[in-house]
């Protein structure tokens, strides 16, 4: 008996339709308040409210007008829970102020609480997670409001001086919807109810948890690669870096972010330490903000001595490191009078972070204080972190790595360079640290040697085009003169 044979042809499946992109939240959230219904109570016509303001679009119909607002809107954001911090520039193109400033409080509100809740729902936020602010971050103004009228050049040097921005206040961030706290004058001494009082904001980088009030402080988000870097610093291998180790960088920008030579990274195997060795290290940072890079040093397990100006700063600090499980200690205002830096260090016993809120000029000053009651720091590290340079610190960073006899450590100097002029500032650093080491060796009467060597430059991120923020490593080694193990020749 013969079986009719079954036919294995199959009728080809049709194409799957095309996924539909899906629409941007922001452009969502604004087409959808354009189009309200009649009915709504903040409903508007956009040709009507134009027709009132002095700048009318011409010849544009509402459709029109409505492609315009939507090219000339944000497409990004960055959330910080539960802020979404929308980039510099938004909503300040024409015709956006002209349109928002001709309509009430009620209705530009409702289009910030539907950006929020269109992030909130399709911008890859956790289930969950209400956004409640909404903000344009406008960058840090390096100086403070210049004052008016005429001045002459040597005037308006002095006030630029003067009137620089140390504390870092974003001044220039632009609160669009949600309560973010008091208004206070960025000089003010904050209490512990402003504190409270105040909007705190977190985030998570590598691990570890930063907390900061972005009305009053700033948060730098490109800085998460250098502070990877640290953390990988004295691991046997670590990832390669945007760098220029060994040789003169490209004057291309694109060269100059090559990955450092074979030759170069070869140079570094002298960082490679044990964990348990950096546990008896300490780290100072002369710039520690809200703990960008202390929290970097505290992770590798050592100790870390930190100055800060800003109280803002300081307290999103503590906050950070509590939040990390990393014990802390805050040195302020009469106590940094009335105790000595070795009364302060005995009290902040076992205290793995100690802060002194204070200017980093008394850095130096703290370190040979120290010094000179015969207590000195294993110092492995020293931070200065602060642009567009930190040469004011230079000083004190040196000798807060080279006082402690024997032994080696390393200067982490931040500074905006061009890109053509990474090497001869690599060369000027040289120089510097050449001429300090010679005047130490003087001092000690020919019994100690040091050697200083700019062995990596670390191109972090651009500020400009081919302006690098970089991070010149100084690695510093001191031995007697008598010491014949190499621990003090010149690295290679």
């Amino acid at each position: 008996m013969t079986h009719p044979r079954k036919d294995t042809h199959r009728s080809p499946k049709p194409p799957k339709k095309p996924k539909q992109k899906k629409q941007n939240p922001i452009t969502a959230a604004i087409a959808s308040w354009l189009h309200q219904d009649e009915s709504s109570h903040t409903h508007f016509s956009l040709t009507s409210v134009f027709a009132k303001t002095s700048s009318t679009p011409e010849n544009l119909n509402d459709e029109q007008l409505t492609t315009l607002l939507l090219e000339k809107a944000p497409k990004r954001w960055v959330v910080y829970e539960p802020m979404v911090l929308l980039p510099s520039g938004s909503f300040s193109s024409y015709p956006w102020p002209q349109l928002l400033g001709s309509l009430s409080h009620e209705v530009v509100s409702f289009l910030w609480s539907r950006i929020l809740a269109n992030i909130a729902q399709d911008g890859g936020v956790p289930a969950g997670v209400q956004l409640t602010r909404l903000a344009v971050n406008e960058g840090i103004p390096l100086h403070v409001a210049d004052a008016e009228g005429s001045q002459s050049a040597e005037e308006k040097r002095q006030q630029e001086e003067e009137g620089e921005n140390l504390l870092r206040s974003p001044s220039g961030l632009k609160m669009l919807h949600g309560d973010f706290g008091p208004a206070l004058p960025p000089t003010a001494l904050p209490t512990a109810q402003d504190f409270d009082k105040a909007f705190w904001v977190s985030t998570k980088q590598n691990g570890i948890t930063q907390i900061w009030a972005p009305r009053y402080t700033m948060f730098s988000r490109g800085n998460v690669k250098e502070k990877a870097r640290l953390l990988d610093f004295h691991k046997a291998s670590p990832p390669a870096t945007t760098s220029a180790t060994t040789g003169a960088v490209s004057t291309n920008a694109a060269a100059a972010a090559a990955a450092a030579t074979v030759a170069g990274e070869k140079s570094l195997s002298k960082r490679v330490r044990p964990p348990t060795a950096l546990k008896r290290k300490y780290a100072l940072d002369l710039y520690a903000g809200i703990g960008y890079f202390v929290f970097s040093y505290a992770k590798l397990g050592m100790r870390v001595l930190c100055w800060e100006i800003n109280p803002w700063s300081v307290e999103g600090l503590r906050r950070g490191a509590v939040a990390n499980k990393w014990t802390v200690k805050v040195f302020q205002g009469e106590e940094l009078k009335k105790k000595t830096t070795a009364q302060m260090l005995q009290e902040a016993e076992g205290v793995q972070i100690v802060v002194f809120l204070e200017g980093n000029e008394s850095a130096g000053q703290r370190v040979r204080e120290l010094r000179a009651e015969g207590r000195e720091l294993d110092v492995l590290h020293v931070n200065g972190g602060f642009l567009p340079t930190s040469e004011k610190s230079w000083r004190d960073s040196w000798e807060g790595a080279v006082g402690k006899g024997v032994g080696d450590g390393w200067l982490h100097l931040h500074e905006n360079v061009h890109v053509k002029d990474v090497e001869s500032r690599r060369a000027e650093i040289q120089g510097i640290m050449d001429r300090w080491n010679q005047e130490l060796d003087a001092q000690s009467g020919g019994t100690a040697e040091t050697r200083a060597v700019v062995e990596h430059v670390e191109l972090v991120k651009t500020f400009a085009p081919d302006v690098w923020h970089c991070v010149f490593d100084v690695y510093i080694t001191r031995c007697s003169s008598t010491d014949s193990s190499g621990g003090g020749s010149r690295p290679t």
